[in-house]
């Protein structure tokens, strides 16, 4: 009698398991001639409790053929630091720091010293690098790690078992972010600093985060038209390079994958889910049957 008790004893503490894996970001269902896609918006950092995902994403990942990502940065780490030295870095006939006037430079110096970064230790990184150092050191703050992200996880679970295929390349996006001219770059970076300085970064990190973690609907609509209204240097360069022209392209190879097969699961940020310009809508003006699950 004994065994019997213990199995239904596990079984009901894995049903509790499962139950308390709760729905996190935005998950939608694509539809079309009789093949599905699944479109999750994931985060690209988290914490040991995102995990394991909820079932509904770990079951459609287990039966899909395909596993769609805006890249794997784990395929090729060699590529992925060849990448950000090309495209973030300073070449060594470049100014970089020393080019900038004087009191400029002080006060970008300064308010990265207040940020706990040593100037001299990222003196070759490019403005926009070194904006996004920071803003991973505000993830840092909030008790995020990148190597956690939603998206990784998801490589993992996949490797050896689905095929995997990227969206875009890490060259390709390292270069669009390389794209502003230097001065614009060197702006972005002091309206990032300011940003830090007045806790305006972190707040909107946190909200983000915060958005994801409960799938909250509202809460995403009201990030969506923040982007859409915000006009920022940091707000514009978002919405129109990183979000919109990206969007496209990515709605069109999500198009055809649901054309090829059936059943495959496509994982992307989930800033590229949300809004009028957002995949999922681009993916409804191509046709495509589209319904949010949550």
């Amino acid at each position: 009698m004994r065994r019997p008790i213990i199995v239904a004893f596990l079984g009901l503490f894995l049903m509790a398991c499962q139950a308390l894996a709760a729905e996190r970001g935005a998950l939608f269902k694509v539809s079309a001639k009789g093949h599905s896609l699944y479109l999750y918006g994931t985060i690209h950092a988290g914490k040991p409790g995102y995990y394991p995902l909820e079932p509904r994403i770990r079951q459609a990942l287990a039966g899909a053929p395909t596993l769609a990502l805006e890249v794997d940065t784990m395929r090729d780490p060699g590529a992925v630091d060849a990448a950000f030295r090309e495209h973030g870095l300073f070449t060594a006939d470049s100014a970089g720091y020393a080019g900038l006037a004087p009191e400029r430079r002080k006060r970008i110096e300064t308010a990265l010293t207040q940020q706990g970064i040593n100037p001299a230790g990222v003196a070759q990184f490019k403005p926009w690098m070194l904006a996004a150092v920071l803003a991973l050191a505000d993830l840092a703050k909030l008790g995020y790690d990148p190597e956690l992200g939603v998206d990784a996880h998801l490589a993992t679970l996949a490797r050896g078992k689905t095929r995997i295929v990227e969206l875009e390349s890490v060259q390709y996006q390292a270069a669009l972010l390389d794209r502003l001219p230097i001065e614009a770059q060197w702006s972005l970076l002091e309206e990032t600093l300011a940003y830090m300085a007045s806790g305006r970064l972190l707040r909107e990190t946190r909200d983000l985060f915060d958005a994801y973690e409960r799938a909250d609907q509202k809460a995403l609509d009201d990030i969506a038209h923040r982007i859409e209204t915000d006009d920022s240097l940091n707000g514009k360069f978002i919405r129109e390079v990183v979000l919109a022209e990206r969007n496209g392209p990515m709605a069109d190879k999500l198009a055809a994958l649901l054309a090829r097969e059936n059943n495959a699961v496509a994982a992307v940020g989930l800033l590229h889910l949300l809004g009028k310009r957002g995949v999922p809508e681009l993916l409804r003006q191509r046709g495509l049957r589209v319904e949010r699950v949550y």
